[in-house]
């Protein structure tokens, strides 16, 4: 992560990262803590290179990658017959994201989409 966060300075320097995600113990972990601590140290908040938000717990209304989870899962559920392997769920997944323009009610809410 660091590597990009370099390479994002000298391509648009300034530039901040917002990473918004849910809940998971991993997203809250320690060594995330740890890594954001080192990595925004003795900068103001609003100097922050990298900034993580959480949304509110099991709220799946605000959170538009559950919608893309279903549509990929669903993807998936209709060619169940072809996943004899993980590699092969892998492709349907990503054949369900790459082809596929996400278009979702609640993109609204974060600022960057509207």
């Amino acid at each position: 992560m660091i590597n990009f966060l370099e390479y994002l300075q000298k391509q648009r320097p300034g530039a901040k990262l917002l990473i918004i995600w849910d809940g998971a113990s991993y997203h809250r972990s320690q060594e995330i803590q740890d890594y954001l601590d080192f990595l925004n140290s003795e900068l103001d908040k609003e100097q922050w290179l990298l900034t993580c938000l959480r949304f509110a717990p099991n709220a799946p209304q605000q959170n538009t990658v559950e919608d893309i989870w279903l549509q990929a899962k669903r993807l998936i559920r209709e060619f169940y017959f072809f996943c004899h392997s993980f590699t092969v769920v892998k492709a349907l997944f990503e054949l369900s994201i790459h082809c596929q323009v996400f278009d979702f009610s609640k993109l609204h809410e974060y600022g960057v989409f509207s």
